[in-house]
């Protein structure tokens, strides 16, 4: 049965069949005698009076004492009756789940099927939200249940907590207040928005307290600080570096990824992480906060082999400020593109900055962006005329980079 025939004309397209085994038991009357008569026409009366339902009820004992030929074609009708019905709900939930899935892989897949057609539409800093949660890609590469593990139950009796996109809040975090921190709109010019974090009076007394912990050289003291004051960024992020040189990995990026909760917590309504066109200035001491925080989180990501959601992030932070990079990501955002296997986006930026950012005087670009066009060159699912041009292009690009850089 169709689709559409099964949700739009289920009655009809029911009573069908009732009527099909009605004839052939009409049919098979003759051979077998009277009681089958009887019982034919007291199934066909049930169906006609109190719907079909009723009828299959009393088809069931039906085939028991009738004739060793007849029942097994009776049982391959009812069989193909209930399994047509059931292929039909199977059928709409697997169109379902086949176009959810297309629907999902569209924005992923796009850029390298159909040769960055797509992905040219879109800003070159675009930053997608999924890519941003390294549990995604964790479940790419080992599977949901592995990833998962016990955390679903556990869910169940978490309390409400706000969700975010740059990190996950943790059931062992304290319970989140206001820390004093907002974010303003400065201005917009040319499209692009110029915000700025700004610490109210009471987070500033919290500032010089942690200013006087820093100076008495003793962790203690910020951990008293942030006993006190659970959320406190700049606490956050020196206690981590010091968990980080005693090797306590795992507390380290949880400081890390605590102070980015609170920062995100504080964000403007119109800031947006994704669009690339909205603006943080270095200079402010107030901004360089969440700067180191989101380059703190993407080292970690990067050593726990999450190279996509660390490029999602190195991404990120150029889009803060692009014309300075404060924090030299260009130096790292190739290594990350060839570890993820982003290939097209590396050399997209290659010749969307190439002009004026002088990309190939770097010797990071200079090799990494053949490195790029090789493996290019090497996916089958492109056409052959891509494929020779990526070739040409790598083998030109990389006698460049060994004349320019030979060491």
């Amino acid at each position: 049965i169709p689709a559409e025939e099964s949700e739009d004309e289920l009655p009809a397209g029911e009573e069908r069949p009732d009527t099909r085994l009605s004839e052939g038991d009409a049919a098979g009357g003759n051979q077998e005698g009277n009681k089958d008569r009887s019982k034919e026409g007291a199934v066909t009366q049930e169906t006609d009076g109190d719907g079909h339902r009723e009828g299959q009820e009393a088809e069931q004992p039906d085939p028991t004492p009738a004739s060793s030929n007849k029942p097994r074609k009776k049982k391959k009708k009812r069989k193909t009756k209930k399994n047509s019905a059931g292929d039909t709900v199977e059928d709409n939930d697997l169109e379902d789940i086949d176009s959810l899935l297309e629907r999902i892989e569209e924005p992923g897949l796009a850029p390298q099927s159909q040769g960055g057609i797509i992905a040219d539409s879109r800003p070159l800093l675009y930053v997608e939200h999924r890519n941003l949660n390294p549990e995604n890609e964790l479940k790419r590469y080992f599977g949901a249940r592995a990833v998962l593990g016990d955390q679903r139950p556990r869910q169940r009796q978490r309390q409400y907590v706000r969700s975010m996109w740059l990190t996950a809040p943790k059931n062992t975090w304290p319970r989140y207040s206001k820390t004093g921190i907002t974010m303003q709109l400065l201005d917009t010019r040319r499209g692009v928005q110029h915000f700025t974090f700004e610490h109210h009076r009471e987070y500033q007394q919290v500032q010089f307290k942690f200013l006087d912990a820093v100076e008495s050289m003793d962790p203690n003291n910020i951990v008293l600080l942030l006993q006190m004051n659970p959320y406190h960024v700049d606490s956050l992020l020196q206690l981590s570096d010091v968990c980080r040189m005693q090797e306590d990995q795992e507390m380290a990026r949880d400081l890390i990824e605590r102070a980015l909760y609170s920062l995100e917590y504080a964000f403007h309504p119109v800031f947006s992480l994704t669009s690339g066109a909205c603006r943080l200035d270095y200079r402010r001491p107030e901004n360089r906060a969440f700067f180191l925080a989101l380059f703190k989180h993407l080292m970690f990501l990067e050593k726990r082999g999450c190279p996509r959601t660390a490029l999602e992030f190195c991404k990120l932070i150029l889009s803060l400020d692009p014309d300075n990079d404060p924090l030299c990501v260009l130096l790292l955002i190739d290594f990350l593109s060839l570890r993820a296997r982003e290939y097209t986006f590396l050399t997209r930026l290659f010749q969307e900055w190439e002009s004026h950012r002088n990309l190939s005087q770097l010797p990071n670009f200079a090799f990494s962006v053949p490195l790029a066009y090789f493996f290019l060159s090497q996916q089958e699912e492109r056409p052959e005329l891509e494929r020779s041009q990526a070739r040409e292009r790598a083998a030109r690009l990389i006698q460049l980079a060994l004349i320019m850089f030979p060491s």
